[in-house]
C-alpha cells in the first residue's frame, strides 16, 4: 500500500492546461496564475519551524507555487537534512528511506497546500542524473518516479523534471522520459509535468513533442541586466503543438550579475527592478506565469553556512526584499481582469523603444476588453487606439513598484495617442492599463 502524507486523504485542488493551451487553470475551470518562488533547498536545509516561517511569508505575499528539490543540489544525497536524515539508502534511488527525510518533505508539502500554494516539486537536481555524480538509469528513474507519484498522488503539486540541466544525448533523454513515465503511473495523471533546463535554455528544445510534457519552462538565467526573457516566451508560443510556457528561473534579486562570466563586477547585484522587469516582459510576451528568485533564499543561506555565489543576507531577512513584495502587485493586477484572455500585441505600439532595456511590451484581451503596456524605463510611447472594443476607453497608470493605480483619463478610442509615464529612468517602470469604459474592472491600489 503506497504511503500517503498524513492528512492528505482529501485530495488537494488539481491543475490542468486551459482549453486555449496558453494558460493554466484549476480542474473546475477557474484561472490559475503561476507566481513561483525558487526555494530549491527548502526540503533539505530548513526545520519544520523554519519552513513554516518561510511558507507563511510567501503565502502573505501572494505566491502560488513553491519550487523545491527532493534530492537537493547542495550535496543533498550525502549531507543530511536539518534532522539528520538522508533521502536514499546507500545513494540508491530505488531505495528511498521511507522515514524521517520523506516525512519531513510530506510535512512541508502539506503545509504549503494548507496555505493555498502548490509545490513545484523537483524529484532531483540534475547533477544526480547527468555527469560523474549520476545515480540514475532509465530503470531506476522509472521506479523512483513511480514511488514519488504514489506517495504524492493526492498532494497539490506540479512535477518539475530536469533540475538545471540540458539534454545532450539519447541516453539522457531516456532517463528523463522514464522518470516521467513513472510519475504518470504512480500519480495516475493527477499532476502536470514540466522541465527545468540549464540557463539560458528552453525545455521546448528537448521535449516539445513528448506527450508527458504538459507545459514548457525556460530559464532566462543570470548573465546580464536587460536580457529580454520575453524572447523565450515568443519562441515557445510559436511552436506546435501549443503549450503554456513560463520563466522558471530568471535573474535573481541579490545575485551577482553574470556570475558565471569572466571578469565580471563582483560588487554588482541584480535588484528588485531587474526582477520586476523580467516578470513583466515575460508575461506580456505570452508566459502563463512567472517565477521569482532571490540568491539568499534558494540556498536558504544563514551565518555559519558556506555561501554560494556571494550570498550575504540571512534567508529569513531576504524574504522581505522589495522584489518579493512586487511580485504580488503583478498578480493582483492580472487577477483584477480576465487575464487568460491576454495575447501579446506589440503591433499596436507604433512608437517607442523596441529593443534594449527600455523595450516596450504589450498585450491585449482577445475580445478587446482591456490591454496592458509595459514601459521598463518610463519612456514615452504611442499606441494605435482601437485595441479595446468600444468607442470610449479608460486609461490608467499602474505603478509596479508599489502596486498603486492612477486614473489618467476616459476618452475617445481613436487614432494614435501618445502616453508619457509619470517618471522615467532606470527603476522607473510603468504599466499603462487600457480598459473598455463600459467595463467596471477595478484598478488595484487606486489613488484618487
Amino acid at each position: 500500500m503506497p504511503h500517503s502524507p498524513e492528512n492528505c486523504s482529501s485530495p488537494a485542488p488539481r491543475l490542468k492546461v486551459a482549453h486555449n493551451q496558453r494558460w493554466l487553470e484549476y480542474a473546475d475551470g477557474r484561472p490559475f496564475f503561476w507566481l513561483g518562488d525558487t526555494a530549491w533547498e527548502l526540503f533539505h536545509r530548513l526545520t519544520r519551524e523554519e519552513a513554516d516561517r518561510y511558507l507563511a511569508n510567501r503565502a502573505r505575499k501572494g505566491f502560488t507555487v513553491i519550487q523545491a528539490v527532493a534530492l537537493a543540489e547542495q550535496d543533498g544525497i550525502n549531507t543530511p537534512n536539518a534532522y539528520g536524515h538522508l533521502p536514499l539508502v546507500d545513494r540508491d534511488p530505488t531505495r528511498p528511506d521511507d522515514g524521517g527525510y520523506w516525512d519531513h518533505v510530506d510535512y512541508i508539502v502539506r503545509q504549503a497546500n494548507s496555505r493555498g500554494m502548490f509545490v513545484g516539486f523537483l524529484p532531483t537536481w540534475g547533477r544526480y542524473w547527468q555527469g560523474k555524480e549520476a545515480i540514475f538509469t532509465p530503470a531506476s528513474a522509472e521506479r523512483y518516479g513511480r514511488w514519488l507519484g504514489e506517495r504524492y498522488r493526492e498532494a497539490g503539486l506540479i512535477w518539475i523534471l530536469g533540475g538545471d540541466r540540458n539534454i545532450h544525448c539519447a541516453a539522457e533523454h531516456e532517463v528523463i522520459a522514464a522518470m516521467a513515465t513513472g510519475l504518470r503511473a504512480g500519480d495516475e495523471g493527477n499532476h502536470l509535468i514540466t522541465y527545468h533546463p540549464l540557463g539560458p535554455g528552453r525545455s521546448s528544445d528537448f521535449f516539445q513533442r513528448d506527450d508527458w510534457l504538459d507545459l514548457n519552462m525556460y530559464q532566462s538565467s543570470h548573465a546580464a541586466r536587460d536580457h529580454d526573457n520575453g524572447l523565450f516566451a515568443e519562441h515557445d508560443c510559436a511552436l506546435d503543438p501549443p503549450k503554456p510556457t513560463l520563466d522558471g528561473e530568471p535573474r535573481y534579486e541579490a545575485l551577482q550579475v553574470g556570475f558565471y562570466n569572466q571578469d565580471v563586477a563582483r560588487h554588482l547585484h541584480f535588484d528588485d527592478y531587474d526582477a520586476r522587469q523580467a516578470a513583466w516582459w515575460s508575461l506580456l510576451a505570452g508566459a502563463c506565469g512567472h517565477t521569482y528568485g532571490n540568491n539568499n533564499i534558494w540556498q536558504m543561506w544563514q551565518p555559519g553556512r558556506q555561501p554560494v555565489i556571494g550570498a550575504n543576507t540571512p534567508w529569513h531577512i531576504a524574504l522581505d526584499h522589495p522584489g518579493a513584495f512586487q511580485m504580488g502587485h503583478i498578480r493582483r493586477l492580472f487577477e483584477s481582469r480576465p487575464f487568460t484572455k491576454l495575447i501579446p500585441a506589440n503591433e499596436f505600439v507604433v512608437d517607442g523603444p523596441q529593443r534594449g532595456g527600455a523595450r516596450i511590451r504589450a498585450a491585449r484581451a482577445n475580445d478587446g476588453d482591456f490591454a496592458l503596456v509595459y514601459s521598463p524605463r518610463g519612456e514615452t510611447f504611442a499606441v494605435a487606439m482601437g485595441i479595446t472594443a468600444p468607442s470610449q476607453v479608460r486609461a490608467s497608470w499602474y505603478d509596479p513598484r508599489y502596486g498603486t493605480g492612477y486614473h489618467l483619463h476616459t476618452g475617445d478610442n481613436a487614432a494614435i495617442q501618445t502616453f508619457v509615464p509619470p517618471s522615467s529612468g532606470r527603476g522607473q517602470d510603468w504599466v499603462l492599463v487600457l480598459d473598455r469604459a463600459d467595463r467596471e474592472f477595478p484598478l488595484p491600489g487606486t489613488v484618487s
